[in-house]
């Protein structure tokens, strides 16, 4: 079986493909075969040891596939049901792979291999995002950073259909567009002008409801800037660097923000939250609150460049790698 394994932590490059003998699946545990795998921000956290993990090691946690075998006790799912999945155990950078059948998620019919694949990962935190770390009501005010990336063409139109006012950020003239197609009000290009002042063109002084920043340390400050009294900041990503330490009392006191620093698996601790969640996100795509246009395809052996085209921000929208 071809999968791609790296035994030290660096660049796109340490990403090699390798023939690995897969085991049997355990009593709870179910093979895959994969048909679309994930593509995601936090692969290039694991691959540079931003966020650690045990090497040598398999890379990528979302993919969609068909079930070929399930082990003695496995009770949720059947050979041959299409599943996804977007967790632990890492590996899905692989022709096939072993998951636990509690982490697995059924697909409707109606959503394409590559679409589940791209948007299980993504689509759940968009959820949890606008659902849950901070419920976004009618009328908010939210600035979202990277409003033309994969995230944004999910959680901007969605936030716009729960009848929010969506300011997103763009770093370049092409991502205008996008940005505004995918649902935004307004657009900033943060490359020619200072979004902090352009925020407070839009909305005034009294400030954003609630800014969902992924990119972190770059537009942290910015972003804490742009928000009202008692507003709420919600950093859950940090693709230009991570933000290591906060100033209570010039960044949180001074406003009386709330602040938060989620991640997908603080959101689904139990399978429920876990199904409950995806079947949110299945709705939401079925009933056109927001669409999915796969922005590029790569094979297994193109891994490597597929991490370089997402670090320099050349993917425009959700990317697949098919095994």
């Amino acid at each position: 079986m071809k999968s791609i394994q790296i035994d030290k932590f660096g660049g796109p490059e340490i990403l090699v493909i390798k023939d690995i003998e897969i085991a049997k699946p355990g009593p709870k545990e179910v093979l895959i075969k994969n048909k679309s795998i994930g593509l995601n921000f936090i692969d290039v956290y694991h691959r540079t040891g931003l966020y650690p993990i045990p090497l040598p090691s398999g890379i990528g946690l979302e993919a969609c596939g068909i079930i070929e075998e399930v082990g003695s006790e496995v009770s949720l799912f059947k050979v041959g049901d299409r599943v996804t999945h977007a967790s632990m155990p890492i590996g899905a950078y692989s022709e096939k792979q072993i998951m636990p059948e509690e982490k697995l998620i059924s697909v409707p019919d109606a959503v394409s291999d590559e679409v589940a694949s791209c948007i299980t990962l993504k689509g759940i935190t968009a959820e949890y995002l606008l659902h849950r770390a901070y419920p976004l009501k009618k009328g908010d005010k939210v600035l979202y950073h990277a409003a033309a990336g994969a995230l944004g063409q999910i959680l901007c139109p969605w936030a716009n259909a729960l009848g929010a006012e969506v300011i997103g950020t763009v770093g370049s003239k092409a991502k205008e567009e996008i940005a505004k197609k995918n649902g935004c009000h307004h657009v900033i290009n943060y490359s020619e002008k200072n979004f902090v002042e352009e925020v407070e063109k839009i909305v005034g002084k009294n400030g954003i409801d609630v800014v969902y920043d992924g990119v972190g340390i770059k537009t942290f400050k910015g972003s804490i800037e742009t928000l009202k009294i008692r507003g709420m900041m919600v950093a859950f990503g940090n693709a230009s660097g991570y933000v290591d330490t906060i100033d209570v009392k010039k960044d949180i006191n001074a406003k009386g923000l709330f602040f938060t620093r989620p991640s997908i698996a603080h959101y689904t601790v139990k399978r429920e939250e876990l199904v409950e969640s995806a079947k949110k996100v299945f709705d939401a795509i079925l009933s056109k609150k927001f669409e999915v246009e796969i922005s590029k395809k790569y094979s297994l052996q193109d891994a490597h460049q597929a991490h370089k085209d997402l670090e320099a921000r050349l993917l425009t929208g959700p990317a697949v790698i098919i095994p």
